[in-house]
């Protein structure tokens, strides 16, 4: 999921496990603990693989570290400060239902975490519910999900998938689809790779929040790419740089990206929440936590 805010003027520690230096999209195609990545490979595909090698090591690493934004209270915060950018409110479970075209390209915008029609992860979502619930209200309407995605067309979804949508949301097994969706594309990788990058909860919050509104895909501003572009410019914790620094840097590499996409891009949830939290030195995500959202203050005791 991706998405756009646009502003409206009147006037028009160690290194961690086996994961080591992530090389950048045009550095040697060689990844961690000497693994060799196929030089024929996409630029932007190899910081995606290099992302995602020596995972079994990895996992054990994992395990051995404190939850993080992983912890119950962390992740229902996390989620709050998500809703906060992307619906306006801190009651995140209100927003299953939601579902609109927010002009930005994208198609349908909808659920929990934003899900978009012209992104694939609503897509992804529904084949997946479906799976499960073959006969939900929804199921009808997977060819025209599967013929827009990518467009922000309506063709075939319109007039009866937004009133269909809402009517899912009220189910309780639609609602665990979301979360279980939301977990598996966005939550658990981010937190995951924050992890062995020696972040903590602040950073693996930034992670989750980047992937969230860049996409865990490996086209320009995809997450990864992104990421990899920070390391080139500072040392994350696990390859022996300062949390502080690097994350300074990574949200400087995000805002840029926020704003080559779209120059009129509001980009609070950098500028006035995580970078606030950054430099007021909460680390941990510690409450309570006061931040703007839009020119809206949101707070959490």
């Amino acid at each position: 999921m991706r998405r756009t805010r646009i502003l409206l003027f009147t006037v028009v520690p160690v290194v961690l496990g086996t994961t080591a230096c992530f090389l950048g999209p045009t550095d040697s195609a060689v990844g961690p603990a000497g693994a060799s990545v196929s030089t024929t490979q996409h630029p932007r595909e190899e910081a995606k693989s290099r992302a995602e090698q020596e995972r079994a090591a990895d996992d054990k690493v994992i395990a051995s570290l404190p939850p993080g934004l992983a912890a119950p209270a962390k992740k229902t915060l996390a989620q709050q400060l998500v809703s906060s950018a992307e619906n306006s409110t801190l009651d995140w479970r209100d927003t299953f239902g939601r579902i609109e075209d927010l002009g930005d390209g994208q198609g349908y915008t909808a659920g929990v975490i934003g899900f978009c029609t012209g992104t694939n992860d609503l897509l992804t979502l529904v084949e997946h519910y479906t799976a499960d619930h073959p006969d939900n209200g929804l199921a009808p309407y997977l060819p025209a999900l599967r013929a827009v995605d990518g467009t922000d067309s309506h063709e075939g979804l319109d007039p009866g998938f937004t009133a269909a949508w809402k009517a899912e949301a009220e189910q309780p097994a639609f609602q665990r689809a979301q979360l279980a969706e939301r977990d598996r594309a966005y939550f658990e990788p981010a937190v995951r790779l924050a992890k062995l990058d020696g972040l903590g909860t602040l950073g693996q919050f930034i992670y989750f929040d980047a992937m969230v509104f860049h996409g865990p895909g490996v086209d320009a501003d995809g997450f990864y790419v992104l990421r990899e572009r920070a390391q080139r410019e500072a040392d994350s914790p696990a390859q022996g740089g300062s949390e502080k620094p690097y994350l300074d840097i990574f949200l400087d590499v995000r805002r840029e990206a926020m704003r080559e996409k779209n120059p009129g891009t509001d980009t609070s949830r950098v500028d006035t929440a995580q970078r606030r939290f950054l430099n007021d030195g909460n680390l941990d995500l510690s409450t309570p936590l006061r931040w703007q959202m839009y020119g809206e203050t949101y707070r959490v005791p």
